[in-house]
């Protein structure tokens, strides 16, 4: 009697990774009389470090052909388990192995080297992968067309945007015929055109029994594209399952996004030199900042941002997702006081209420985005900016009337009925 055997991709087992912070920095003595001064000191300098683990006793397998995203905010340890993975730096404790050729698409800046140009980079990414120049040049075309940056092509890569670098580089790791892509945010550099070309490519690469490890704060990416993920907190595995559940569990423990989110600093909040993102809240109809809404309750979306530079017609829109990463809606200010009019420089409160008895019970995360639309260029766009929770009741007077079990779909509204009746017999 035979059977089909599932075979491991990426067994991680019991990993840990500790740094040292703190402390002095280690001076190049030149001295004899310095050095030894050094060694008296350096009791002092061990004992003022201070040891964080990044990871902790991390343990997971997955295998050939799975599609997982690991999800988590910042610091939870994200990036340092995708380093781990992609040999960039050793665990301090425990063991990674991976089964196959392994391509990686981490930070802007790694895995090309900036004297040489975009060709000489793919063929040198290649041979890094085990890859013969053959192999190699019979990809060549399709990864041109898929970075669009042939006219660059010879250039060298220290000249690129980070755009074109992205770009580049992703279709050189999705491309070149590695069993294991591992992807961290660093598509978040790209256009949005692009980051969903690269979406729907990293789809056509997990059904294809090869095995995507995908890092996103886009939690209906995650969902889109992975059936399952792993929530990472301070270091350790806090959820692993199904994607949807994973990331219903992060939205609403307090570990992920709330109802409320403020970016007091500009420069670090999410924009350009043209529009940034100061805050959004979700709100009741009475105004009150809240992650619960009755299904049956008016809900008001609140966006607050700051046009920089004057002359630019600029749109606010709001991205509205369900657990399992479908769109539910996407709406753009229509206000007749800015539609097709270019927008002063200063802080402006965009609000839009959605009315009760129009979505469906469950999660919802909110992306909030501002753009100009002729021709279309996003200034930015916050995925799961906040998130909030809508509740349906048993009272009879909501769409689910006196039925108490699940009852699927993207909304809910409550919609009019009329029944003409004739009596039997007639």
């Amino acid at each position: 009697m035979t059977g089909t055997t599932t075979r491991p991709s990426i067994e991680v087992e019991h990993v840990g990774k500790r740094y040292l912070i703190g402390g002095h920095k280690e001076l190049q003595y030149k001295t004899i009389r310095d050095t030894l001064a050094s060694l008296v000191r350096r009791g002092e300098k061990r004992s003022a470090r201070e040891a964080i683990w990044a990871l902790d006793d991390v343990s997971f397998t997955i295998n050939a052909g799975e599609a997982i995203g690991i999800i988590g905010r910042n610091g939870a340890g994200k990036s340092t388990l995708l380093k781990v993975l992609s040999r960039i730096t050793e665990p301090t404790r425990g063991h990674a192995r991976l089964h196959g050729r392994v391509g990686s698409l981490l930070e802007v800046g790694t895995g090309f080297h900036p004297e040489l140009t975009g060709r000489e980079n793919i063929f040198l990414n290649g041979a890094i992968l085990g890859m013969g120049r053959a192999e190699i040049a019979r990809k060549l075309d399709e990864i041109v067309a898929f970075s669009e940056i042939e006219q660059f092509l010879d250039t060298p890569v220290k000249r690129y945007s980070s755009g074109m670098y992205v770009r580049l580089a992703f279709a050189v790791a999705a491309h070149l015929d590695a069993d294991i892509l591992i992807v961290d945010e660093v598509l978040a550099v790209g256009d949005a055109s692009f980051q969903r070309k690269c979406l729907k490519k990293m789809e056509d690469i997990g059904q294809h029994g090869r095995t995507v490890l995908f890092v996103s704060h886009n939690l209906s990416s995650i969902t889109r594209l992975c059936s399952r993920a792993i929530l990472l907190e301070k270091g350790n595995v806090v959820r692993d399952g199904a994607a949807h559940e994973v990331v219903r569990f992060y939205l609403h423990s307090d570990l992920g996004t709330t109802a409320a989110r403020e970016w007091p600093d500009l420069d670090a909040a999410p924009g350009n030199e043209v529009a940034r993102l100061r805050a959004i809240r979700v709100r009741t109809g009475d105004g009150e900042v809240t992650e619960k809404i009755d299904i049956r309750k008016p809900v008001q979306l609140e966006m607050e941002w700051d046009a920089l530079r004057p002359g630019h017609m600029l749109v606010p829109n709001l991205h509205l997702h369900n657990e399992e990463g479908l769109v539910i809606l996407i709406t753009s200010d229509l206000d007749a006081n800015w539609r097709r009019r270019a927008r002063d420089a200063g802080r402006y409160v965009s609000t839009v209420q959605i009315p009760g008895n129009f979505f469906a019970e469950g999660s919802i995360s909110v992306g909030a985005a501002v753009s100009t639309m002729d021709p279309v260029f996003v200034h930015f766009y916050e995925p799961d900016a906040v998130a909030f929770e809508v509740i349906d009741v048993l009272a009879g007077d909501s769409a689910r009337g006196d039925y108490g079990g699940p009852i699927p779909g993207v909304v809910r509204p409550l919609l009019d009925w009329k029944n003409e009746f004739t009596p039997a017999g007639k």
